[in-house]
């Protein structure tokens, strides 16, 4: 089963939070969606600019409706410093109205499978229909100072020493506490002992969850 299924991705605007591989995870929402419609990706924090997707920055309503009738996904930002893209100029609401879905980066997390969230984050658009928390699987046994970022607020949240060893209780208390998102996708779990650990997880939260891999497009639904 494609994973935009199991997530339950449905039309309008999904919000992709968290860490371990939302890049990665909305270019292969993005490619499964446009069997089904037309398909924006874009961020309202920052991204590298796609290799295979066609790029509009600093664009127009008419200029996305003319690209979108040659391209299934396109991706649309401002370009900021470092070859990177920052969130659309036209705004989130107006991009809603143009495609079938959007897709929106709304985080960032320096590459590293957990992330804690300050006050000011994450940067979810209005209107959002579903928010995806993704973590990697990577981060389980891993102490929190070396794989999470902002991993004294991790840390904090979750009760436990900086040093502390990353468990499924450790993350079930950020994750309940924080509040942030309505499914959860663990990533890089590709083989069974970290797909048990990923059960582990799953059984203590009230969240659907699915875990799997993206790089081998394998996926497993834990909780529904």
């Amino acid at each position: 089963m494609k994973i935009s299924k199991m997530l339950g991705i449905k039309p309008g605007m999904t919000a992709l939070i968290g860490g371990g591989g939302k890049t990665t995870l909305m270019y292969k929402l993005a490619n499964e969606l446009s069997d089904l419609g037309s398909v924006i990706i874009c961020t309202s924090t920052k991204i590298y600019e796609p290799e295979n997707f066609c790029v509009l920055t600093d664009t127009s309503e008419e200029t996305i409706f003319k690209a979108l009738q040659k391209h299934r996904v396109i991706c649309v930002g401002t370009k900021t410093t470092g070859g990177k893209l920052t969130s659309p100029n036209i705004g989130f609401e107006k991009l809603k109205r143009l495609a079938d879905y959007i897709i929106v980066e709304a985080d960032g997390a320096h590459r590293l499978p957990l992330k804690a969230h300050t006050e000011y984050e994450p940067v979810i658009p209005e209107s959002i229909n579903l928010t995806v928390l993704v973590m990697g699987a990577d981060a389980f046994g891993n102490p929190i100072s070396q794989i999470c970022h902002r991993p004294e607020l991790y840390a904090k949240i979750a009760g436990v020493d900086i040093h502390s060893r990353v468990t499924p209780e450790t993350v079930k208390r950020v994750i309940t506490k924080e509040n942030l998102g309505d499914c959860l996708y663990i990533n890089k779990a590709e083989d069974e002992a970290a797909l048990n650990i990923a059960r582990t997880l799953a059984s203590m939260l009230d969240m659907p969850v699915v875990a799997g891999s993206l790089k081998k497009e394998e996926y497993i639904c834990l909780r529904s």
